[in-house]
């Protein structure tokens, strides 16, 4: 396996971008819809599947996007492509506010194992597939369910999270995580799922039911903000906002304030 070697530069901070440097006839792979800008001279089209079998038929392909299908996402993904001469650049961005992770899976040396939904695009030759946990706690009570993303090759690939990102390196250790707020792992490391504590700390904790637990030796990325998080605090004041009104947070009066002063 030989991916295309592309360079790189990462722009912003909670909102980032990251912008690939492609030589003539270099191939970068985004999931569908992630593109910001890009060069003349840089085509794209729309495939099923990453690219990484060139050689495989029809049914692999289709097998592939299945499998794709599976994990919630696109079964097309969007091939970008050096078409002209001298250096044409391509960016990609984040669905919501967060980190852009690079990550060299040759330097890594082993797979990447993602959420569902945390890759971004990657150089071709890098084989994005599935990964099924096999243990029914994990997959009924993790979270992300039976099924992950594994990215294989030896180029670079590129996956975002919510908020802050944290790396950790366990070495024959456990670490106990909102299920969440991971991003990835490196194959190896043992993922499974665990009761957060007594009944009461379980329902009235606010932490949830389960917490995962990574055990191993190997590289964690975690999130501090998970779109779920940020999602179900979206939705818990969205009916305060639809229709042009609004919620009093930290009022003791609240909507009676309001008539007070007009609203």
């Amino acid at each position: 396996m030989r991916s295309h070697e592309v360079d790189y530069q990462i722009f912003g901070d909670d909102l980032q971008v990251v912008e690939i440097e492609l030589d003539p006839k270099e191939t970068i792979v985004a999931e569908a819809g992630v593109m910001n800008w890009m060069d003349d001279g840089i085509s794209f089209e729309a495939k099923m599947g990453d690219g990484s079998k060139p050689n495989d038929s029809i049914l692999g392909k289709l097998i592939g996007a299945g499998k794709r299908a599976l994990t919630g996402e696109s079964i097309f993904m969007t091939h970008f492509t050096n078409i002209g001469s001298g250096k044409k650049r391509v960016a990609f961005a984040a669905p919501y506010p967060g980190k852009i992770i690079p990550v060299d899976l040759n330097s890594l040396g082993c797979d990447l194992i993602c959420q569902k939904d945390s890759f971004l695009c990657a150089a071709l030759g890098t084989e994005l597939s599935i990964a099924f946990n096999r243990k029914l706690g994990a997959g009924f009570f993790g979270g992300e369910g039976f099924i992950l993303q594994r990215l294989r090759g030896d180029g670079m690939a590129f996956v975002h999270a919510g908020g802050m990102v944290v790396k950790k390196e366990l070495k024959n250790q456990k670490l106990r995580i909102d299920t969440g707020c991971i991003v990835a792992f490196t194959d190896g490391i043992n993922y499974d799922i665990q009761k957060a504590g007594g009944l009461k700390s379980m329902f009235f904790g606010g932490e949830g039911l389960f917490l995962a637990t990574l055990e191993g030796t190997g590289t964690v990325y975690l999130q501090s903000l998970p779109f779920s998080r940020l999602a179900d605090r979206v939705l818990q004041y969205a009916p305060g906002i639809v229709g042009g009104s609004k919620k009093d947070e930290g009022s003791i009066l609240g909507g009676f304030g309001n008539l007070i002063s007009g609203d």
